[in-house]
């Protein structure tokens, strides 16, 4: 698939996401390069929510908002035959709007299972799980 092709894939899973659960996302970006987890060789970052936190007292997080990070070049990483563009986009937008939602709430539930997951795949190999 080429980038301009996954542009247009996300543009459109985007909008089939109802308007409520994007409340106070400024944005979903998409990267061209490829985006490794740290300390993990060779296992690719498929996307990230980006919450600035609370504001500062200096007022630095200002106008920065929250976002979605989706990295076409994780997705090319891992893409082989058969691969299912859509159903892997569809799964990691859905996976970072859960984050963005909890954050909204003030929960974490998702953060730590994907911790969870990593810890398990740094002790087990592939073999054990992983995250978005």
């Amino acid at each position: 698939m080429t980038y301009e092709a996954f542009l247009e894939l996300v543009a459109r899973l985007w909008d089939e996401i109802p308007e409520a659960f994007k409340r106070g996302v400024q944005g979903v970006h998409v990267l061209p390069q490829a985006k490794g987890e740290p300390g993990l060789e060779g296992v690719w970052r498929l996307g990230e929510y980006l919450d600035p936190g609370p504001p500062s007292a200096l007022g630095g997080f200002e106008g920065l908002g929250r976002h979605i990070a989706l990295y076409y070049g994780s997705f090319h990483q891992v893409a082989g035959p058969g691969f299912d563009w859509e159903g892997e986009v569809w799964e990691t937008l859905l996976h970072e709007l859960r984050h963005h939602l909890e954050s909204l709430a003030g929960r974490d539930e998702l953060v730590r299972e994907d911790l969870r997951r990593l810890d398990a795949f740094r002790r087990g190999g592939r073999g054990e799980g992983g995250g978005r």
